[in-house]
């Protein structure tokens, strides 16, 4: 059967409005009707699956470093919210099991992306892919998505009845193609900035869904639709919720 997705995903919950990857924006998703949201997997360093985009953990938490040398521990002590605002501090990095719960609790759709640490693409995969068959059961409402060819593999060792999603770069790889077909994956997730007719027409031959990432313009929205984009991954997805039409 094939994969059915929205037109709108959340990217990294909803991170125009509550701190990337936490529980409060897959919350704040779901309080707007979105149907389904994109969160990032990691590792720890005693290899615990967590929801994080960056190596380093600077960026959007008070602790400093790679977040591949912390212990799950190590990460408790920290919060991940005041850096988005005042109102959120205190905020936790969430496991990937706290926030698979929350999404089934929510009626939601789940797109995992694993974004590795270098070096980590296939234990990232099996240690996120354990846990999720664990406790996910509605594999029509998910989707399994990297950068990383070596994760994707793992995900079709695993779970080969899951649907994968290759992530392409602004700068496509020559082998897109074969890779695509090797890995069989359902979507190629594109970057939007970047979209030209004859790459979408190029998936379109392939016969595999577009979803292009990230939206949160409706006339960009309206421009990719007309070419043959399937879905967007969008910070603000009420905003394309209320400015367009989508038909599911």
């Amino acid at each position: 059967m094939p994969l059915k997705l929205p037109k709108i995903i959340g990217h990294r919950g909803t991170c125009a409005y509550a701190p990337e990857n936490t529980l409060e924006s897959i919350h704040t998703a779901a309080d707007m009707g979105i149907e389904w949201v994109e969160l990032d997997v990691k590792l720890t360093k005693d290899e615990v699956a967590v929801i994080f985009h960056d190596d380093d953990l600077d960026r959007t938490t008070n602790g400093h470093g790679p977040i591949a040398q912390m212990t799950y521990e190590d990460l408790r002590q920290l919060e991940c919210g005041s850096w988005f605002a005042e109102s959120f501090a205190g905020l936790k990095i969430p496991t990937l099991e706290e926030a698979v719960e929350v999404i089934i609790e929510r009626g939601m759709g789940f797109n995992m992306e694993i974004k590795p640490c270098p070096g980590r693409e296939k234990d990232t995969a099996e240690v996120a892919l354990d846990l999720l068959s664990q406790i996910w059961d509605d594999h029509d409402r998910l989707l399994i998505s990297s950068f990383q060819h070596v994760s994707l593999e793992t995900a079709m060792d695993m779970a080969g009845d899951w649907s994968r999603g290759l992530i392409l770069p602004k700068e496509w790889p020559e082998n897109w193609a074969e890779l695509a077909q090797y890995l069989e994956v359902s979507t190629i997730n594109i970057n939007a900035s970047e979209i030209t007719r004859e790459q979408v027409e190029a998936i379109m031959d392939m016969e595999k869904q577009i979803l292009a990432y990230t939206v949160n313009d409706p006339d960009q929205a309206r421009i990719l639709q007309g070419l043959g984009v399937d879905g967007f991954f969008s910070d603000a997805p009420d905003v394309l919720q209320e400015s367009i039409f989508m038909v599911h």
